[in-house]
């Protein structure tokens, strides 16, 4: 009756399995082994009901198994972050189970345990290279300084989703925020060049030329801002196969370049203002001039 393999035979040079079993209409209920019969040791048929009883017992639909070992799959609460997960179960782990029992991850949660240590180091070297690059074209420390005030204010705002519990920090999200940093660090470099051409050619302070560039570049700023989040739309309202990790980029970036964009308006100017050289006579306040000899 069941699928049971019981011996093998060959045809045209295979081997096939022998496994015999009623047909479906014949086992659909559990009724139908009183039309079963056996043959005694005497020949005489018996009816199968006759030597069986049966018993109705539940079973698992599925038996999950982890490097082939009997496993238990935990599923957290929603809206709880993944790492805040992981760790309430360590701590739970070490407090009621036995002594001689592991546990280990498979999954996203293999993949933020061994990577996400990984994330302040790659986060730290990009920072650094955007941080080089930019001081190698302006030939300065203090502006790439200023640009880079950006890049807290867009962390700030791709937390924000991680906190209310609508994406987990995981390899996705971290991808997004790496990303966050080139898309931001542009806002800074638009309003940096234009306010520092300004004290060049206009002669201006640094206060009136970083209020005049970031007027001149409010639109293109905001331009680029919203073709870039309505760009990435697709990726937070995705569905099907795949969702989870398309929505934990776009959501990321999305959430952190929105914010960000409102507050660099604000923010980044008043870091020029007080550390922006002054460069309407082209040298550096910090180099000492000395006093003109007359002959």
């Amino acid at each position: 009756m069941s699928e049971g393999y019981v011996s093998r035979f060959n045809l045209a040079g295979r081997s096939y399995k022998i496994i015999p079993q009623a047909r479906q209409a014949d086992r659909e209920n559990a009724d139908i082994v009183s039309q079963y019969y056996v043959y005694s040791d005497r020949g005489d048929q018996i009816s199968l009901s006759t030597l069986v009883d049966l018993e109705y017992t539940s079973v698992p639909a599925e038996l999950v198994q982890f490097q082939q070992q009997n496993a238990a799959k935990i599923e957290a609460v929603p809206g709880v972050p993944l790492s805040q997960a992981l760790q309430t179960l360590r701590d739970i782990t070490e407090q009621v189970a036995p002594a001689g029992y592991a546990f280990d991850y498979q999954g996203q949660s293999r993949q933020l345990i061994q990577e996400g240590s990984v994330l302040v180091a790659a986060f730290g070297f990009a920072i650094i290279v955007v941080f080089l690059v930019l001081a190698a074209q302006y030939e300065s420390l203090r502006d790439p300084f200023i640009i880079l005030t950006t890049v807290p204010l867009a962390m700030f705002g791709a937390l924000i989703p991680m906190f209310l519990g609508q994406v987990s920090l995981n390899i996705y999200s971290q991808v997004g925020l790496i990303t966050l940093i080139g898309l931001i660090s542009k806002h800074g470099i638009l309003i940096v060049e234009f306010a520092n051409e300004f004290q060049v050619n206009e002669k201006l302070g640094p206060v009136e030329a970083v209020i005049k560039a970031a007027s001149i570049r409010l639109r293109p700023i905001l331009m680029t801002s919203f073709s870039t989040i309505i760009g990435i739309l697709p990726l937070v309202v995705a569905s099907g196969a795949g969702a989870a990790s398309r929505q934990a980029i776009g959501i990321t970036i999305v959430a952190g370049f929105a914010i960000g964009t409102l507050f660099t308006l604000f923010v980044l100017p008043v870091f020029y203002t007080y550390f922006a050289r002054d460069r309407r006579l082209g040298i550096d306040e910090d180099i000492e001039v000395p006093d003109p000899v007359t002959v």
